[in-house]
């Protein structure tokens, strides 16, 4: 403990005389509670701005997520399919909308039960379509799975396109029919 001592006492002999032992300015006092005050004020300031940035973030989040949640689902649940398959199943979607939209342009008193019973019919092959993207979903991408993908959607366009042409020729019967 000695020694400990010692290496104190050493310490305050060097340091002797370079203690500060003055009294600070009459304004010393006055100073440090303004500077304080500015520094409170400043914290105010970013505090505020803070909890302002986090609310704005909080609604800006919610009105994405709350505006996604209302508009209709997208017709393709294929986020975890490969680009290649999302890429197919689009470009044969939009074929099948156009095809589709096509038809029902078509719907006339004369062929109003053909667009009828064609858009039934492909409200069944859209029905077995999801059933496919569910398998697929629930046991990834595999040949047969791709296959039997691609060939439902190959089934929808050639089913359009023969209901089309149905139309054209029930509706170059009745034209022909009123001429005699």
């Amino acid at each position: 403990m000695d020694m400990k001592n010692d290496k104190l006492d050493d310490l305050f002999e060097n340091l002797q005389g370079q203690w500060d032992i003055h009294e600070p300015d009459e304004n010393h006092y006055d100073r440090f509670l303004e500077k304080q005050s500015r520094r409170r004020k400043g914290k105010n300031y970013w505090y505020s701005l803070s909890i302002a940035a986090s609310i704005l973030l909080l609604v800006g989040f919610f009105t994405f997520f709350n505006g996604n949640a209302n508009k209709a689902p997208q017709r393709t649940d294929l986020q975890f399919a490969s680009k290649q398959t999302r890429e197919t199943d689009s470009i044969f979607t939009a074929m099948i909308r156009f095809e589709l939209e096509k038809v029902k342009q078509k719907k006339s008193p004369i062929n109003e039960k053909i667009v009828s019973d064609a858009l039934i019919q492909m409200e069944a092959l859209d029905k077995d379509y999801e059933k496919i993207k569910q398998e697929l979903i629930r046991n990834g991408e595999s040949k047969q799975i791709i296959h039997a993908m691609i060939q439902n959607l190959k089934t929808r366009i050639a089913f359009l396109e023969d209901v089309l042409e149905h139309i054209e020729n029930t509706e170059k019967l009745s034209t022909h029919e009123n001429t005699i």
